[in-house]
């Protein structure tokens, strides 16, 4: 049997793949349980400082939540509001402090899009659509795309998606700014892979804790996010020598010269 997560971890970049393409990479509770692990384990690994997320095959990302265990497991459907990282993906991709690039290579689709949402910035292949059905199989969402969504895109185009259930396109979700870039379905990893080298660049413990404050912020109210940028960059930044700074300053023109 083929493994439902799959993990390659080179020049600092873990590339993790979810494995069902027979069932567009949908979110059993098995592959649920192996994505906690494995952001788990690479979280911790010092090998991996940035990671990368696709599914397996050109149809699907993820498909969301496996129907066909929805409709023959009874309780399987409170996965959808499941509180902790092993039946959660959303909770699973944020026990990684280190970036998430999610490269989108098929459809994303309701709780799928969750998982895309949860991601730090997103690739597409041209492939790449996404939709949210909440509404159209009558089940509301619990893993954060009511509030995300129109934080990403605007609230007048997420209701657009989410009262119609209609797909997205690649090309108008990066002019909606829900994605980053949109590239050729062969050009997808090694774009993505890319650009998480040059995160994985960047000294580890800074760039967990750039990322930690950027998400608190965003989750507060501007007043309060600036408030905690005051707190977070007043405790860093006392303990930055200047002889670190003339190393980094020398290392940013040095980087500049070779791009």
């Amino acid at each position: 049997m083929s493994e439902i997560i799959t993990v390659a971890i080179e020049d600092g970049v873990a590339t993790v793949t979810l494995n069902r393409p027979e069932a567009m990479n949908a979110l059993s509770k098995a592959l649920r349980s192996e994505l906690f692990k494995v952001m788990t384990a690479i979280d911790a690994n010092p090998d991996a400082r940035a990671v990368v997320l696709t599914g397996a095959g050109t149809r699907a990302f993820t498909a969301g939540l496996d129907l066909k265990e929805l409709g023959t497991e009874p309780g399987a459907l409170g996965a959808a509001n499941a509180e902790g990282a092993d039946e959660n993906p959303v909770k699973a991709i944020e026990v990684c402090r280190k970036p998430v690039i999610g490269a989108i290579n098929g459809v994303a689709i309701t709780g799928g899009f969750e998982v895309a949402l949860a991601c730090d910035v997103l690739i597409a292949s041209t492939n790449a659509r996404f939709a949210d059905t909440h509404a159209r199989v009558g089940i509301m969402p619990g893993w954060g795309l009511s509030q995300k969504l129109s934080r990403s895109i605007g609230i007048s185009r997420a209701k657009e998606l989410s009262f119609t259930g209609n797909f997205l396109d690649a090309a108008t979700a990066e002019r909606w700014g829900l994605v980053n870039r949109v590239v050729s379905p062969e050009e997808l990893l090694p774009t993505a892979q890319a650009l998480a080298r040059d995160m994985a660049s960047i000294d580890p413990t800074m760039l967990k804790a750039y990322k930690a404050l950027i998400d608190e912020g965003y989750a507060a109210s501007f007043g309060d996010g600036l408030a905690v940028e005051h707190r977070v960059s007043s405790a860093a930044n006392s303990t930055v020598t200047p002889e670190d700074v003339e190393a980094r300053r020398l290392a940013v023109q040095a980087r500049g010269r070779t791009q």
